[in-house]
């Protein structure tokens, strides 16, 4: 074991800070595998319950005002909803939920290098928002940040991890990190119908 040390620590600086890339590389996906795995069955889900919660809520709501028994059916189905949609944010959230995530990127002391939102990408009751993250500072500030990511009530992706360009730095190794993070919103009826339509025309289109 001591031989094996001594080779390595002989090794020119470059070819460590290689063997140490490698060594971050494996860890970081070990991390990203366990607790980042994509989550787009639990996101469609949850939006479908959000949906049949709404109707089943709207339903019950019209018969409710004379009848106590549906008031209190009526009154759970409303903390539920709220529940589901805690994790789910509207369209006028998503700037604070996106500044939250930035801020968090400061509070773990990384230093954001890009943080650019791309296209929202449209299903069929929610749209998801992905952003592209580079940030920069020590590899234990990075797992930080995506630690802190995860606590976040809102459902968030952290993929497409790559680390690069480790240095030392003191006792630190300095990183560069990038990341494809994505959060979720609710569409609006407005934003649902206009999908719903968009979606007919094509069907009606493709089968001239």
């Amino acid at each position: 074991m001591n031989e094996l040390l001594d080779r390595l620590l002989d090794r020119p600086a470059y070819q460590k800070l290689m063997l140490l890339g490698s060594a971050i590389f494996l860890i970081l996906l070990v991390y990203y595998i366990s607790f980042y795995s994509p989550r787009a069955d639990q996101i469609a889900d949850l939006a479908a319950h959000v949906e049949n919660s709404r109707t089943e809520r709207d339903k019950k709501q019209r018969l409710a005002a004379n009848l106590p028994k549906l008031k209190d059916q009526l009154q759970l189905l409303n903390g539920m909803l709220k529940e589901a949609i805690a994790q789910l944010p509207d369209r006028k959230e998503i700037p604070d939920l996106l500044s939250s995530i930035s801020t968090k990127v400061t509070e773990s002391g990384l230093e954001i290098l890009l943080f650019r939102p791309r296209a929202e990408q449209f299903q069929d009751f929610y749209a998801e928002v992905p952003v592209d993250i580079i940030v920069k500072g020590s590899f234990h500030n990075l797992v930080t940040f995506f630690d802190e990511v995860g606590r976040l009530e809102r459902l968030i992706n952290i993929n497409n991890i790559d680390v690069k360009s480790p240095k030392g730095a003191g006792d630190q190794v300095v990183v560069e990190g990038s990341t494809l993070l994505t959060t979720f919103r609710f569409l609006d009826e407005a934003e649902r119908a206009k999908i719903a339509a968009e979606k007919a025309a094509k069907e009606k289109a493709a089968k001239k």
